[in-house]
């Protein structure tokens, strides 16, 4: 009788320490506490959107990335609709504004936002470095279009960074201690109004205006402008508001757009000749380099000139195809970093 009570002691002392060791191991109820996702505030890549890009908001967007919303939705000229009915309260008001049905603001609702998007660390070094890429596309399709002696063309590409990019970027100027040079770009662009009649004036100004560029892209420490990591997001900023800027080119299977054509032809050629800065390193570290080199070598050829060709060369379906290619190759990369 003895060894039965001791054997049943002994039971239930392992019974406990099972259970106890049991419970421990148990996963911490989380269902009050909601998770995180893509769509929530987050200190180092602001409001995101499903895709994990920052919403776009439409109470201060420039119009590079209000087109991108006209591209999805395929409606002419509703980044430059957007842009004229603001204020907006909510982003609802798209709706009740008469800009879009609801139908159409489901597709687009959760790219939208009215609230600021703070960006900080790297994040906001990425936005920064885009924003500056925007203007120097702008500025080499203008530079193209002056060497064929088209100012008239010209014009609005000089026009875009100064009226549209500059205020977005210019308190990051003062924190970076970059010299303002919207004088510049201004001067530049009253003298192609003017029909660029002083050749070599307007030579020297476009030279300034792309030193000014570069000088502020130099607000970004060098070794950050090296990494392959950063300099491949800026890409893919890049190249995303290409295909926007192409799509919105095409209606009926014509480029009707010439502005938007010259657009994404100056983003692709710059965020190609980024690529090619840092190739090598990419090359050593990962096999995306060959599908990132072959499919930027082929979205390339959708422009064959600043001028459009009478028939596009691609779809902005198949335009789309390559640049997503790119961006699933550079995220491998940046993973892998």
């Amino acid at each position: 009788m003895k060894f039965i009570f001791q054997f049943l002691g002994l039971f239930l002392s392992t019974v406990c320490v099972a259970v106890l060791v049991s419970c421990g191991n148990q996963s911490p109820d989380t269902s009050s506490t909601p998770a995180s996702s893509p769509t929530s505030q987050n200190a180092s890549t602001g409001q995101m959107a499903h895709s994990g890009h920052a919403k776009i908001n439409i109470n201060t967007a420039i119009l590079s990335e209000l087109d991108k919303l006209e591209a999805k939705l395929g409606i002419p000229a509703l980044s430059h609709k957007i842009q004229a009915s603001r204020p907006y309260g909510k982003t609802e008001e798209l709706v009740s504004k008469n800009l879009l049905t609801q139908e159409q603001f489901d597709q687009i609702k959760d790219m939208v936002t009215v609230e600021d998007v703070v960006l900080t660390g790297e994040a906001k070094d990425v936005d920064y470095m885009t924003k500056l890429g925007l203007m120097k596309g702008h500025l080499l399709v203008a530079g193209e279009l002056l060497k064929i002696q088209k100012p008239k063309e010209a014009e609005p590409h000089i026009g875009h960074p100064v009226e549209e990019i500059y205020a977005d970027v210019e308190e990051q100027f003062r924190e970076r201690n970059v010299k303002d040079f919207k004088n510049e770009l201004i001067a530049l662009q009253d003298l192609v109004k003017a029909g660029a009649k002083d050749s070599a004036k307007v030579n020297a100004d476009f030279k300034a205006s792309m030193q000014a560029v570069d000088g502020a892209i130099a607000g970004i420490p060098a070794a950050q402008r090296q990494s392959p990591r950063f300099v491949l997001q800026v890409i893919n900023g890049l190249l995303d508001t290409a295909v926007a800027e192409y799509t919105a080119s095409i209606a009926d299977g014509k480029i009707s757009q010439i502005i938007e054509y010259q657009d994404s032809r100056g983003f692709v050629v710059y965020a190609n000749d980024l690529y090619q800065d840092i190739a090598s390193q990419v090359a050593q570290k990962s096999e995306s380099d060959k599908v990132i080199r072959e499919n930027m070598a082929n979205l390339i050829k959708v422009w064959p000139s600043v001028t459009p060709p009478k028939t596009p060369v691609m779809s902005p379906e198949e335009v789309s195809q390559l640049v997503k290619s790119i961006g699933l190759s550079s995220q491998k990369v940046i993973q892998s970093m």
